[in-house]
Formats: structure tokens, sequence, C-alpha cells
């Protein structure tokens, strides 16, 4: 349904140009106005249910990745890493 409206648009845009500024139907404008806005809402609704499958998905997801830090971890691989560095200076 989506392309549809795309391919109605582009013919409404296609009609407006060939007919010049000066001979444009107010009716035919009109509809090409009302195609053009339900085009931006279905890519809007389109974006909006994008949003949704994301936060479902990363609901589904659980706690894999959680995007959350591990401070224990960072805090050993400090550790590690100035140590290395010492022994280097030392060295």
């Amino acid at each position: 349904m989506f392309w549809a409206y795309i391919r109605d648009l582009r013919l409404h845009q296609a009609d407006l140009e060939a007919r010049g500024k000066g001979e444009i139907d107010p009716a035919r404008l009109k509809k090409a106005v009302e195609t053009a806005r339900t085009v931006r809402e279905a890519v809007h609704l389109l974006m909006v249910e994008r949003n949704k499958v994301d936060k479902l998905r990363k609901d589904i997801a659980g706690g894999v990745g959680g995007g959350s830090l591990d401070l224990d971890a960072a805090r050993d691989e400090i550790g590690r890493r100035l140590a290395c560095l010492r022994r280097a200076a030392a060295g």
C-alpha cells in the first residue's frame, strides 16, 4: 500500500509539472497535497512500528549485553595494564 501511495504521488508530481505553473487545476493540486500527506503519515507509522519492534526485540533478548558496565572486570583490566607498564618501565 505504501508503494502505491508513492506511485500516486509521483504521478501527481509529473502531472503538475507537465501542466505548468499557470494551468494547475485546484482539484488536482488538492489531491496531490492529500497524497503527500498520506505518504508522510505512512512513513511516520512505519517508523513508529519499527521502534516498537526494536523495543520488543530488546525486551525478548533480556539481559544479553544488558548495556551495563562490569566495573569489577574494568578494574581488573586496568590493574593488569598498569602492571604491564610498571614491568616495562623497570626493565
